[in-house]
């Protein structure tokens, strides 16, 4: 995705040139890609989805969907999630091997749409899935740790500070599906939070770490809110079962608060 890809150049370019890695360009193996090919009927966008492998012989890694942009004349990356060990489900592939592309939300087929697994990803890092998170999603790898950045953010500071995690205006909206052979779907979809990390009162600051220099200048704050993009995939049964989320990956895009006054100097 093209926000989550400057994020990485404009967090690297805040470093000195002392502590900047190389830059490795992403790279997947062609030859072991597996490819879901939506057979669309006219007036829809063309994309497709692919299972990547980022080097031969290894497990698949990486569920990515590319779509072609007219506007551009070109065809783009605009999601990519990292499977984390995680095994895809089966798509339902005609007799010449084409996917079938489904409604991602609005589909009385499937038990959830993708604005509720977008609600319940929001959920699941604002309250630790108290609200619908873990209604919604039944227990995996992804869904465990978002609960788990949520409960370890919110004790970090103890006494002397505050994390809250909060939906943002989520840009990207598209969202991508297709038929399983359990007559469920598999959803790619996207979502935007944000984190803010206050102190719990005056007299106390949050010193930026040196991957916040390019947004906060290594300037101490009294608080700061660090937004993300992220995106998502997710199984989804054709009945009324909990949903599993099979992957996400989140970049943070932007970061900013109020700078502490030049008396203040105990830190958190």
């Amino acid at each position: 995705m093209y926000a989550m890809s400057v994020s990485d150049y404009t967090e690297t370019e805040g470093l000195p040139k002392a502590d900047r890695k190389p830059y490795k360009p992403w790279s997947y193996d062609a030859a072991s890609a597996k490819l879901y090919i939506p057979r669309l009927v006219g007036g829809q966008g063309r994309w497709f989805a692919a299972a990547l492998s980022d080097d031969k012989g290894k497990a698949l890694s990486r569920l990515a969907v590319f779509a072609e942009r007219p506007q551009h004349k070109r065809w783009e990356l605009v999601s990519v999630v990292d499977l984390d060990g995680q095994a895809l489900p089966d798509v339902a592939l005609d007799r010449v091997g084409y996917a079938t592309a489904v409604a991602a939300d609005g589909n009385k087929q499937l038990a959830a749409g993708a604005d509720l697994l977008r609600a319940a990803v929001l959920d699941n890092f604002a309250t630790g899935g108290t609200n619908t998170g873990t209604k919604v999603f039944a227990p995996t790898k992804a869904s465990k740790q978002q609960v788990k950045v949520h409960d370890k953010a919110s004790t970090r500071y103890g006494d002397q500070g505050t994390t809250v995690f909060a939906g943002a205006a989520n840009r990207h909206k598209d969202t991508y599906a297709l038929k399983t052979t359990d007559g469920g779907a598999l959803i790619l979809f996207s979502h935007t939070h944000t984190q803010t990390d206050a102190v719990a009162h005056s007299g106390l600051q949050i010193n930026p770490g040196k991957d916040d220099r390019a947004w906060l200048h290594d300037v101490p704050r009294t608080s700061i809110t660090y937004t993300f993009v992220c995106n998502d995939a997710a199984t989804v049964p054709a009945k009324a079962e909990p949903s599993r989320l099979i992957g996400y990956t989140c970049a943070r895009t932007d970061a900013s608060g109020p700078p502490v006054a030049s008396w203040q100097s105990d830190r958190v």
